[in-house]
């Protein structure tokens, strides 16, 4: 991959931060550009006087397995002059599902030495699983997209994935969620290296949010429907048909020929849910989508999905979705 080389604002007695960005097999080329691309304005906007002034700047590296030597070389360099010292290595996401990526052990070995050196190691998205080979995420709180949350719980089972977070900031290892999230992590790493100044100065420019915290509103539900079991899957189809019945577990188990025992079994087996929690997951994903789409009063979306009362609907939203259906409404409508 060739880039252009950056003419970047300097000066002789700015500090320099290097941020090493890996290029894997399928890994998202826009992510390495954009946070490129995102550490050059933040190194424009950092040249400016402003309160805070750290005298930072962000040198950006791209590294990648050169298969002559075996080793991961830089392949690109915003400030070829100078020796490598990275503080940062980002893995970043990658455009093919985390089943199809390749096992990259040279590419995990190289974070590992890296972070074994004290530079902080980041993952994005589906970068999470070429972190996860590098051991690094044992007894970890991380985060990745919420679609590969429950594959990167049984990748690594001792860590604590939690999806609802977009950034979550370990220290020596930082998670971020989805493939978009490349804009927090950047913003994030230009908060520590520069301060709030020009963190706030670079996401005005770029018309961004800055460093969001939560992934919930974002988060769709991908019911798992490709196991054996037919007995569970017509249960599965009947909710997601009929999500303002009143299931319950009796009624449920009975329509499968199942004892409530064995119901509750086999379904979190098949689901990784319980029963009661996939009902608010397919009625959260409805009430979404009338949020977003309908011009319904609340209290009638609310019914419709078989809740009695609105406060009910409201509070069961407020935990799914992490903000009021009124706010979900306000920000995320279909005009």
């Amino acid at each position: 991959m060739k880039l252009t080389r950056l003419t970047l604002l300097r000066s002789k007695t700015d500090k320099v931060v290097e941020v090493a960005l890996l290029v894997y097999p399928d890994c998202q080329i826009a992510a390495i550009h954009g946070l490129t691309d995102l550490f050059r304005i933040a190194n424009d906007w950092a040249a400016y006087p402003h309160e805070d002034d750290r005298h930072c700047r962000i040198r950006v590296t791209h590294w990648q397995l050169n298969p002559a030597s075996g080793r991961i070389e830089c392949c690109w360099d915003s400030d070829p002059a100078d020796a490598h010292q990275p503080a940062f290595a980002i893995a970043p996401p990658s455009v093919v599902m985390p089943e199809r990526m390749s096992d990259m052990p040279r590419e995990a070995a190289w974070l590992a030495e890296l972070h074994g050196r004290g530079v902080i190691v980041c993952s994005i998205c589906a970068g999470a699983f070429v972190l996860a080979q590098t051991g690094l995420l044992a007894r970890r709180r991380i985060t990745t997209h919420w679609a590969f949350a429950e594959l990167l719980s049984r990748t690594c089972p001792d860590a604590h994935v939690a999806s609802e977070n977009i950034v979550l900031d370990d220290g020596d290892v930082i998670t971020a969620g989805a493939i978009l999230a490349w804009n927090d992590l950047g913003f994030l790493i230009v908060d520590r290296v520069m301060g709030a100044n020009v963190m706030l100065a670079t996401s005005r420019f770029m018309l961004s949010e800055g460093v969001r915290d939560d992934q919930r509103p974002l988060e769709g539900f991908l019911p798992r429907l490709d196991h054996d079991d037919d007995a569970i899957l017509e249960a599965q189809h009947l909710i997601l048909s009929t999500p303002g019945i009143n299931h319950t577990i009796a009624s449920l188990a009975g329509i499968s020929c199942l004892t409530e025992r064995t119901f509750i079994r086999r379904f979190q087996k098949a689901t990784g849910l319980n029963p009661a929690n996939y009902v608010r997951q397919v009625r959260m994903t409805k009430a979404k989508d009338a949020l977003r789409l309908g011009n319904r009063p609340i209290a009638l979306v609310a019914k419709e999905l078989g809740y009695d009362d609105v406060i009910s609907f409201r509070k069961a939203f407020q935990n799914v979705v992490g903000m009021s259906p009124a706010a979900y409404r306000q920000h995320f409508r279909t005009k």
